[in-house]
């Protein structure tokens, strides 16, 4: 085969599966384009089944891929072996993965076939653009002919290895049909790859052979002889890739022996000749034996279809698809380029067209078979449905048609199971049959009844300004505090001017006159405040300090003294003398405890726990646990911090699939059951005062937290069952279910001696059983009650941020949203108030780039989204609220050193004005996790400085928890020596450090105050930008939050890579040896034994609930199709279903997530 002159380069781009760290292939991809490369955009999570079908489908040159979360080496080997295995090891595979692959780990990859693995080293050696520019270089093939001497590049010699075999259990050779339509695209004969195309029809493949004609345009035996072809257009931004992607899920599912193609066109940049071929990362139905996708660029920067779309459409006709989908790029209003391609065609618009007249404008409305109004949950869509009906009656002729018969229909796309969509189907299978005469096969049709609606409707059309009604009310309050203060200033003034005019009569008698208006224009309680603030200043001059929370009255010391004897206040009080001074302290700035709780929202810390976090997250839950009690011993406290590996974060069950498998237990711990999380937290009493857990966990959010909430009621039944005496009785109902089948144990390959030091055995004695298999219905309810009531931690959940940043999203938002409200009823209604149903993240909007203004900003505005979504679900501010906590990012820019008392000041004030809540809903508590950014695989050592420096922030902020890095995180799980360093930044801090004694050290500095009102200032200003959007939820739709996080996150790497932001160690101040990245002594990675033993107990599981996980699964999808608390369901369903076997049953009945770019 003749080589290929003038080509384009092709690159897959992706983030491995499991993995949402997309910030740095999005840059990457983003280069590429600039540099002229079209762009194939995945996304995050993609599995190499997934990821190598596109690029045989799309027959592209090269596969880039990032890697952060472990399983790295498993992942790339079996990429390679798929890619082998299918006649397409041609296609070159570059990665990269910061610190987290090793050298070692990148050498075995090289050596196993890999083109490359970027380490740190090579990005600060040849920069951003080197390696963009290298991986271009890798996969452009030669521009001279191959003479006698050489041979054709592998890229061409390709179709050599291609049998009648076909690739990845396909129903057609995507290889063949892939290299046509590039081979046409590069005008070159294509014929001879389509020579022996297999076809499989049923459960055999045969080969058909073309006849003689150059290109093989003569039909295959056995199949129509023209498919129908649809052309979908529209305008940019209308969603036509989630159309695309419903109306095949649909025909796919609709027609289980029909196959499809779809061809997708996006227009190419006419500066640098680069796309961004981005239709792909939308479609989630794609993935199926029966489907084929190919992306085209125009190569041409002014047209909405590439020059080759008839030669793609005349080669898949080859190949038997039954149906053809051609997507154009977005059009304008007078184009209608597709019509000269397709059978039938669709328009796709939205209801924001402008006024009515410009209808009358678009010329598909002429010709469009069927009209498609999509997100239709947008303000005036039923105004624009119809006009669009009475324009498309004008343009037909059609006045007397019933508006029900036109082919015009109101999707939202984005929603699962539209009912939009569902219509929008039918009428396109009969217009298929009407006009080719081809029928699929039996399609069930339904009477128009009414227009879609969205079916959970997350904040109210009237409530979308309501960013910028915080915001307003909050500078209502600025404005009216500084009013306050003036007038309380004049009276000040005023008294003094008496008390020194003493002897005047008359004097004085004016003076009062003139204190007696202002004294009507203070307000009364800025008048207590004023007149309460001596006393106020002795009660904390005192030694000891009593206050009420709840029912319990608190005293704690007010003093700690130096070893010099010095007395050290715990509340330092300003000295102001001044009334308007002392007003506006206590209206902006205020006491901890007091409004607007700047300073913090305790009057005093709680004495003997301090706020640190101990962090684990390893192999499997006994592992995990162990971890646990080595980080908490000694501690009066435990608070205990749970990492997930990426395979629980995504809703998935280990399993022996390689780019699975080499995530078990890698970068956290692996939880698959219930069983597992009560081994995972064995020998903590969770319903103990001084135990909290923190669950670092979002999409499946509710399916981990019902894992945990039954680990701690079955441990409060095995202390009732010891209490009275039942274990006897206990040990017979247990032996009698377990009589064939092996029993559970709590078993660590690394320790199988003993339990770690300090497990007592609470939890594992209930282990393969639930509470209520063993005890009388009464008991167990009163126990679950009791429990409930009494756990304290946070399960993360916070689905905003997963779609703005973290990207752990694996359920529609809408869905999500729905499992967060029904959480959080379900705690209202059985009185959970101290564990918090969500933390509302900007620590993954800050690792995804963002700085701290946005980081808070984007977090805030988040966290009043749930407040809206829960006011309009009918729950009562003071019910909720409580319930909701923050956990931030503390990096090394100085508005990190205000980031915790904005947000506090923010909050209190929109509470308490704008909502009306109590003074428990007004309070902003949150977590703070120091900067996994500022972790640097160069100079790791140098890591623990920038923590300490980052938890000295945290701490004079008056954090409620906090978690400190551990140094060489950027290059593996932290081993037990890293941790314990990391706790001890904290430890230092708090209990060595005598300014820290202090709890609002930093309140009355110039600097402090001045970044205060500017950091708030710009937060609410970034409100009404949001509100310009819609919303959070408007904004997210155009990725207002993701592009703006990735902008800056481009900007940092640029300041980074140039220099001009120091880094100590990583671009300035090196060793002698250039500072390299180092390696730690000992790097944590789970065990075979530890992956297999978690698939042998996953498995053991399905084994002895077989009888009952179907009942319970079905049981859980009803009560979501009846719109009930699917918590409360699941509470029930863990008992018998493990974390993989929950997920795809919600997916059937709450859709999985679509990605954005």
């Amino acid at each position: 085969m003749s080589n290929i002159t003038a080509n384009k380069v092709r690159i897959v781009t992706a983030a491995s599966l499991f993995d949402g760290h997309d910030a740095a292939i999005n840059i990457m991809r983003r280069i590429m384009q600039s540099k002229g490369a079209e762009i194939i955009h995945l996304g995050h999570n993609r599995s190499v089944a997934e990821i190598v079908e596109c690029a045989i489908e799309e027959d592209a040159q090269g596969i880039a891929i990032t890697s952060y979360q472990g399983g790295h080496v498993e992942f790339f080997k079996y990429m390679k072996d798929l890619l082998d295995q299918n006649g397409c090891g041609h296609i070159k595979i570059f990665g990269g993965g910061g610190g987290t692959i090793l050298p070692q780990e990148i050498l075995e990859l090289h050596k196993y076939g890999i083109t490359k693995i970027y380490s740190p080293d090579d990005g600060r050696k040849m920069g951003l653009e080197g390696m963009i520019e290298d991986v271009i270089r890798q996969c452009t093939l030669p521009v001279e002919e191959p003479n006698e001497k050489s041979k054709p590049a592998a890229f061409w010699r390709a179709p050599e290895k291609w049998n009648g075999k076909l690739p990845l259990g396909e129903k057609k050779d995507i290889r063949r049909i892939a290299r046509a339509i590039t081979l046409a695209e590069s005008g070159k004969d294509y014929s001879t790859v389509l020579k022996d195309l297999p076809v499989k029809t049923g459960k055999l493949a045969t080969v058909v052979h073309a006849g003689d004609h150059p290109n093989g345009t003569e039909e295959a035996t056995g199949h129509p002889a023209t498919a129908p072809v649809l052309g979908i257009t529209g305008t940019g931004g209308a969603g036509k890739s989630s159309v695309t992607d419903e109306i095949v899920r649909r025909y796919l599912n609709t027609f289980p022996e029909k196959t499809i193609a779809v061809i997708s066109v996006d227009p190419s940049k006419k500066k640098t000749g680069g796309a961004l071929l981005g239709d792909r990362i939308r479609m989630n139905s794609i993935s199926s034996p029966r489907a084929y996708m190919r992306s085209l660029a125009t190569r041409e920067s002014d047209v909405a279809l590439s020059g080759h779309v008839q030669d793609a459409l005349d080669i898949c006709k080859k190949a038997g698809f039954d149906f053809i989908i051609l997507e154009s790029a977005g059009v304008g209003q007078s184009d209608a380029s597709i019509l000269d391609y397709c059978n039938l065609s669709m328009y796709v618009m939205t209801p924001e067209y402008g006024a009515a007249s410009q209808l009358e404008k678009i010329n598909m409305l002429d010709y469009a078979d069927l009209v498609c109004i999509n997100k239709f949950d947008k303000a005036g869509a039923l105004d624009a449905l119809a006009d669009v009906r009475k324009q498309y009656k004008r343009n037909h002729q059609l006045w007397t048609a019933a508006n029900e018969d036109l082919p015009v229909v109101g999707t939202i796309a984005a929603q699962f199971n539209d009912a939009g969509v569902n219509e929008l189907f039918e009428k396109l299978m009969q217009i298929v049959e009407k006009k080719t005469g081809v029928s699929f096969g039996q399609l069930e049709m339904h009477a128009h009844t009414k227009d879609t609606t969205t079916q959970s409707l997350i904040i109210p059309p009237r409530r979308v300004r309501y960013l910028s009604e915080i915001a307003d009310n909050n500078r209502a309050y600025d404005t009216w505090a500084t009013e306050q203060c003036t007038i309380a200033s004049k009276l000040y003034q005023l008294q003094g001017a008496i008390e020194a005019a003493t002897g005047n009569a008359n004097l004085i008698a004016g003076l009062e006159e003139v204190k007696k208006g202002f004294e009507e224009k203070l307000h009364p309680e800025c008048k207590k405040l004023v007149d309460e603030w001596p006393a106020t200043v002795k009660k904390y001059r005192a030694d000891f300090l009593e206050y009420q929370v709840r029912d319990n009255v608190i005293r704690q010391p007010l003093i700690t003294r130096s070893l010099s004897g010095t007395r050290i206040p715990k509340v330092a009080l300003p000295t102001f003398k001044d009334w308007g001074d002392i007003l506006r302290w206590q209206l902006q700035e205020n006491l901890p405890g007091e409004f607007p709780y700047t300073a913090g929202v305790f009057e005093l810390k709680r004495q003997g726990e301090d706020p640190t976090r101990m962090f684990a997250g390893e192999g499997g839950p006994e592992r995990t646990n162990k971890r646990f009690h080595y980080v908490s011993v000694d501690q009066p406290a435990k608070r205990l911090s749970t990492a997930f590996d990426s395979v629980t974060l995504y809703g998935e069950d280990p399993a022996h699939r390689p780019d699975i498998y080499g995530k078990v237990g890698n970068s956290g711990v692996s939880i698959a059951t219930v069983d597992d999380a009560k081994k995972l937290y064995s020998g903590f009493d969770l319903c103990d005062p001084k135990t909290s857990v923190s669950m670092t966990i979002n999409g499946p959010a509710p399916i981990l937290l019902a894992f945990f909430m039954n680990a701690a009621i079955d441990q409060q039944c095995e202390k009732w069952i010891t209490e009275n005496g039942e274990w006897p009785i206990v040990h017979e109902k247990i032996r009698q279910k377990y009589k064939h089948l092996p029993l559970p144990v709590y078993y660590n390959p690394a320790a199988p001696e003993r339990l770690p030091e300090g497990n007592n055995g609470l939890g594992l004695k209930l282990l393969g059983l639930s509470g209520d298999e063993v005890l009388p219905k009464e008991v167990y309810e009163k126990i679950r009650a009791e429990a409930l009531t009494q756990v304290r931690g946070t399960v993360q959940a916070d689905i905003l941020k997963e779609d703005q940043a973290q990207n752990t999203c694996i359920f529609s938002t809408e869905f999500a949203l729905k499992l967060m409200g029904d959480v959080q009823e379900f705690f209202i209604d059985e009185k959970v108030r101290n564990f918090y149903s969500v933390s509302i993240s900007g620590y993954h909007i800050a690792e995804a780039g963002a700085n701290p203004i946005t980081q808070l900003a984007f977090t805030l505005s988040n966290g009043f989204t749930y407040v809206e979504y829960y006011l309009s679900r009918g729950m009562d501010i003071d019910d909720f609220a409580p319930n909701l906590s923050f956990f931030f990012s503390n990096g090394m820019d100085p508005e990190y050193s205000v980031i915790g008392r904005v947000a506090r000041r923010i909050w209190a004030k929109a509470m308490k004005n704008k909502y009306k809540a109590n003074d428990r809903s007004q309070k902003l508590k949150y977590h703070i996790q120091t900067s996994g950014r500022s972790l640097h695989a160069q100079e790791i050592d140098f890591n623990d400085i920038r923590t300490t420096l980052q938890a000295l922030y945290a701490i004079y902020d008056n954090c409620n928890s906090l978690h400190t890095n551990a140094y060489d995180e950027a290059i593996t799980t932290p081993t037990e020596e890293s941790v314990r360093r990391a706790m001890a930044i904290q430890l230092i801090i708090n209990r060595e450090l005598g300014s820290a004694k202090t709890e609002n050290f930093i309140q009355g500095s110039f600097l402090i105050e001045e970044l205060t009102d500017v950091v708030e200032d710009a937060v609410l200003a970034e409100f009404d930008r949001i509100t310009e959007r819609g919303g959070v939820l408007g904004a997210m739709e155009r990725m207002y939050q993701r592009n703006k996080i990735q902008e800056e996150s481009l900007y940092y790497e640029s300041l980074k890579h140039s220099g001009e932001l120091p880094i100590i160690g990583v671009n300035t101040f090196l060793n002698k040896k250039g500072s390299p990245t180092i390696i730690p002594q000992e790097v944590i990675r789970s065990t075979q034994e530890e992956k297999e033993q978690q698939i042998d107990n996953l498995h053991k599981f399905w084994k002895r609930n077989e009888h009952r996980s179907g009942e319970m699964l079905n049981r859980l999808k009803q009560v979501a199709v009846d719109n009930g608390n699917l918590f409360e369901e699941l509470m029930e369903t863990v008992k018998y279903c493990s974390l993989g076997q929950i997920t795809r049953a919600l997916y059937e009945v709450g859709g999985q997530y679509r990605r954005n770019m």
